[in-house]
């Protein structure tokens, strides 16, 4: 298992009703596929091995015979095989008829597990031919040899020790007290369902519903493996409806009508630090048998979709919903802080870049929520020894275009008298020379605020708080952060989302922030350009919000966090290229805590974010040296 990923399918064969040789060939010709396909755990369908819809056929010794011996060849045919696999199939015990969950691994029928709760309304009939199954585990004989028999099994994979899986069957899932809450809790990682759940009109949404929420609330695993093509159309039809899913994401489905396997990877590891991120721990319970399997594989290779920008939504459907919720997210914050604070005034400093561009148009927002007039956000543009005429002309714009009152504030010949009383020369370029024009920038816009009963808003945002990308005493400071969750990739869509919305004139002159170099401009224009690129000196952007995503968020080690960037960014960074700038994360987040121990206060509007006070708690001396060991591994 590499880096905690578990590569799985859900499969679905053709089957012949009642004919279980034909079903059992072409079980075994998934199984083998799946194998051949570096699956480590495959399931398939409820009674796959002779047909869910059989009836009353299900009384007969002459079919449950054929499934007992088709079982046990296909125990046999796995002899070799690097893969834990459930079959559907009824047994035959205490003097009944359960419909089970065989589980098979390495030639062995390690265990059966039978069905809880049998449906019993509608088109289904279960408990005609069948019993539910409610009592402590036991063993019983089958396939010539005694197996645990039970619903409380945990399958351990006897190397990994957050490989562990547990079974339910169809029915289990769809009732109020699903059996794989019990075995969430004790353990169990990834939940395997067989089922046979016909096709109606409405149903796959429903059932996608289902299998994405029990997965989020237990944080596990999910794989649904549907009956499909074959099965009795006398009053149903079956579609081989299978999914994936983890924590409450469908990681790969199949298409409805269809056979064979859905593949994907469960990061099982990801799923261990989740429930101890949460408290979700692991409860005794001696009512549950482990039985260990053998499917350890180092050289799973991942098939899942990694997103470069995971801040970003994926479904284009959503984007524009999502954008709007942000920015109103951010926008009821800053409302608050106003109306808390009896404010007149919104102080901000605007320099032609992303993050300023963002906390304006959220200053806007908010003071429309409160029917406060724009001509009340006083914008700031503060040139100095490093702005363009191309941010100038922007800043500018943009505050004409969202009607806030304008002022320019020429800051150089403060900042020289500022070199003269501290004895620097200006020739000498160095951080003195930088932070110098920021601390002016937010001494202005302090002493602006207090001249008219204001508040300063922050432009900063989370990766450059991340970075420590800020002057300390500086643009570091606020009276309120409206962007200190936001990350860059996520600032440049809601300008991008807001350009299209605002259209005309405001909407282009976002569109050429969004296309203007990123820089703190404090060196000099070359050329009348643009000197200092941020992502020149500390890292591209996308590259950093990814890391952030991974190591924050997640806990991922740096192997881990490399080989996903590698496989998430593969054509277009190389591996030594994500190594120099992950270890550069790594130096800088550790090294620029200090900054963030004493931020303002700032809107939490996604999962990952960096308040001393609540998300990111880090002693500023904490040392990087086991992380950065990790790297060029």
């Amino acid at each position: 298992m590499k880096y905690g990923f578990v590569k799985v399918a859900a499969a679905t064969p053709e089957i012949r009703v009642a004919d279980v040789a034909f079903n059992k060939a072409r079980i075994l010709e998934l199984i083998h596929t799946a194998s051949e396909q570096g699956v480590q755990l495959a399931v398939f369908p409820e009674l796959c091995v002779c047909g869910y819809t059989c009836g009353d056929l299900f009384g007969q010794n002459v079919l449950l015979d054929a499934c007992e011996n088709a079982v046990a060849e296909i125990a046999k045919a796995t002899e070799g095989l690097n893969l834990l696999v459930f079959v559907g199939v009824p047994v035959r015990c205490f003097g009944g008829l359960y419909n089970c969950a065989a589980a098979i691994c390495r030639g062995e029928l390690l265990a059966l597990v039978p069905k809880s709760y049998l449906p019993e309304y509608a088109e289904f009939y279960e408990k005609r031919n069948f019993s539910a199954y409610c009592g402590e585990n036991t063993e019983v004989c089958f396939c010539g040899k005694t197996v645990s028999f039970g619903t409380k099994i945990i399958f351990s994979e006897e190397k990994e020790s957050d490989f562990t899986v547990a079974a339910e069957i169809c029915e289990d899932l769809w009732v109020a007290k699903s059996p794989s809450v019990s075995h969430t809790a004790a353990g169990a990682h990834i939940i395997v369902n067989l089922s046979a759940s016909d096709e109606t009109t409405g149903k796959a949404e429903y059932r996608r519903l289902l299998v994405r929420s029990l997965s989020a609330k237990s944080v596990c695993g999910y794989v649904y493996a549907d009956a499909g093509e074959g099965e009795s159309t006398t009053d149903m039809v079956f579609s081989g409806h299978d999914m994936i899913a983890e924590n409450g994401e469908i990681l790969q489905e199949s298409g409805l009508f269809s056979t064979g396997l859905t593949v994907s990877e469960i990061d099982v590891e990801k799923l261990a630090y989740e429930r101890r991120r949460i408290h979700m721990g692991t409860e005794e319970n001696a009512d549950y048998k482990k039985i260990v399997f053998s499917a350890h594989n180092d050289l799973v290779k991942i098939s899942r979709k990694i997103a470069q920008h995971p801040f970003i939504p994926e479904d284009e459907t959503k984007l524009d919903e999502r954008a709007e919720l942000i920015l109103s997210l951010q926008a009821a914050g800053l409302a608050k802080r106003f109306s808390h604070a009896k404010a007149k005034t919104a102080v901000i400093g605007i320099s032609g870049g992303l993050d300023s561009a963002l906390a304006l148009l959220v200053t806007v927002r908010a003071f429309k929520k409160l029917s406060k007039s724009s001509e009340d956000i006083i914008a700031v543009t503060m040139p100095c020894f490093g702005t363009t005429n191309r941010t100038l002309t922007n800043s500018l714009s943009l505050m004409k275009e969202l009607g806030v009152q304008s002022k320019t504030i020429e800051i150089a010949e403060s900042v020289r008298q500022h070199f003269k009383d501290i004895g620097h020369d200006e020739s000498i370029r160095n951080a003195a020379y930088e932070n110098a024009q920021a601390r002016m920038r937010t001494m202005v816009l302090m002493d602006l605020a207090n001249d008219t009963g204001g508040l300063v808003v922050g432009t900063g945002d989370l990766s450059e708080l991340a970075l420590g990308w800020a002057t300390y005493n500086g643009d570091h400071m606020s009276m309120y952060g409206v962007n200190s969750s936001v990350p860059k990739t996520l600032v440049k869509y809601l300008i991008a989302y807001e350009a299209k919305r605002l259209g005309g004139k405001a909407g282009s002159v976002l569109t050429d922030i969004l296309n203007t170099e990123i820089s703190p401009e404090l060196l000099p224009p070359e050329e009348g350009k643009i000197a200092q690129k941020t992502e020149e000196l500390v890292g591209p952007y996308e590259l950093h919000d990814f890391f952030l995503y991974y190591v924050i968020r997640w806990g991922f080690s740096p192997e881990k966090v490399v080989a996903l960037t590698c496989y998430a960014f593969k054509d277009k960074y190389t591996k030594a290229t994500i190594e120099k700038w992950l270890k550069n994360f790594y130096r800088r987040f550790f090294s620029q805590q200090f900054k963030r121990s004493c931020l303002p206060d700032g809107v939490k509007i996604g999962s990952v974010a960096l308040s001393p006070r609540g998300d990111w708690r880090m002693p500023s001396d904490a040392v990087s040296d086991l992380w950065l060991e990790k790297i060029n591994f």
